[in-house]
């Protein structure tokens, strides 16, 4: 069978999702600072000006790797949300998806980065604030949301429970990634569903 032509968007699109690819694994390996647009185009085997064709600075690439990421949880969630499940089962649901939220040490390695290229960029920092504060109002709308649905009064304000999620997460991956003698994978399972299923479902008030 011959292969289907794309189109100019699809072929458009296929293109920047590989340099998008290519950022996500050069980045993680190198840091941003020693990341060059050309290693990106290199590793996704294009030239510097098919990089350029997509994206006006490997800061925008980086910002948009990250929108990607968040997006992809929000619709695992909003997937949850809308399921026909018991409060028992929602509940189970809940509790697997968070002990197991950002299992992909990349993805958390180029969060891990975005924050100390942050402390180091002022106009980065910027940007970032912004995507970590749309990143915090979601969170905080899941929370609610799931609160309503069965039924149980916020433990604390939704804001302020998302961001506490957000910072749990990540320093629980960080041991987990840097001391995997002491947090094994399943240790950070377990210690952060617990954590989660006790906050939220511990008691209805």
């Amino acid at each position: 069978m011959s292969r289907k032509r794309l189109t100019r968007e699809e072929s458009r699109e296929q293109t920047r999702q590989r340099l998008l690819d290519a950022g996500a694994a050069v980045i993680a390996k190198k840091g941003l600072s020693a990341t060059s647009v050309e290693d990106i185009a290199a590793h996704a085997g294009y030239t510097r000006g098919a990089f350029y064709s997509n994206f006006k600075s490997k800061s925008d690439l980086f910002i948009d790797l990250l929108k990607n990421d968040h997006q992809s949880i929000q619709l695992d969630l909003q997937q949850l949300l809308d399921a026909d499940l018991s409060d028992e089962d929602l509940q189970r649901q809940l509790t697997q998806f968070y002990s197991q939220c950002y299992r992909d040490h990349t993805s958390y390695v180029l969060w891990a980065e975005a924050r100390l290229y942050a402390v180091r960029d002022s106009k980065f920092r910027q940007r970032l604030n912004v995507l970590c504060l749309e990143k915090r109002d979601v969170i905080a709308y899941f929370i609610t949301q799931f609160c309503e649905r069965m039924k149980r009064p916020l433990p604390a304000p939704a804001p302020d429970l998302a961001l506490a999620m957000m910072a749990l997460i990540d320093g629980t991956l960080y041991f987990n990634i840097s001391m995997p003698n002491e947090m094994t994978d399943a240790g950070v399972e377990t210690a952060l569903g617990t954590i989660f299923h006790a906050t939220f479902f511990g008691s209805r008030g």
